[in-house]
């Protein structure tokens, strides 16, 4: 989170400079940036014209960053939520590992895991507007992987369930 937050503050600080050191260049793509979202291009250049008087560096942020140039990326709320998610992600597998099911407990929770990180990466791309083959993709692959090694390692000093 903290490389995150010093990532927008970084685009901003650039976004700054160029609306300092070449105000017509970044008037002509704020206009081309509306004409990509569908207004003509007299409509396109009085809406850049506008902002531009108003405030250039939010628009700029707005439109071409998408972000707020005043309100950063919170690394406390990203925690909280993070482990809000963790503590709520758990209860799959440890419902699952408590079912009455003999032998195939642990084949069961990581079949549970692998369809909640499938859930996930799907929501949070859905949320985020990503997409969502890739973020499904990531999330499955990587949680899994690390099921995996949790798994061989408590094999390795034998305290895995099975």
């Amino acid at each position: 989170m903290s490389t995150q937050r010093d990532t927008e503050k970084a685009l901003i600080a650039k976004e700054r400079w160029e609306l300092e050191t070449m105000p017509e260049e970044e008037l002509e793509e704020l206009t081309e940036l509306y004409r990509q979202r569908g207004l003509s291009d007299d409509l396109a250049h009085q809406v850049a014209v506008q902002l531009t008087e108003t405030d250039a560096l939010a628009a700029h942020a707005e439109v071409e960053l998408g972000i707020d140039h005043e309100e950063f990326t919170s690394p406390w709320a990203a925690a909280v939520s993070s482990f809000i998610a963790f503590a709520v992600g758990a209860l799959i597998p440890l419902i699952m590992i408590l079912l009455p099911v003999g032998g195939h407990r642990v084949w069961i929770a990581a079949i549970a895991v692998v369809i909640g990180l499938f859930l996930t990466g799907w929501i949070s791309a859905a949320l985020g507007g990503a997409p969502r083959g890739r973020a499904i993709l990531r999330n499955v692959v990587m949680g899994s992987a690390t099921m995996i090694a949790t798994y061989a390692i408590g094999a390795l000093f034998g305290v895995a369930i099975g």
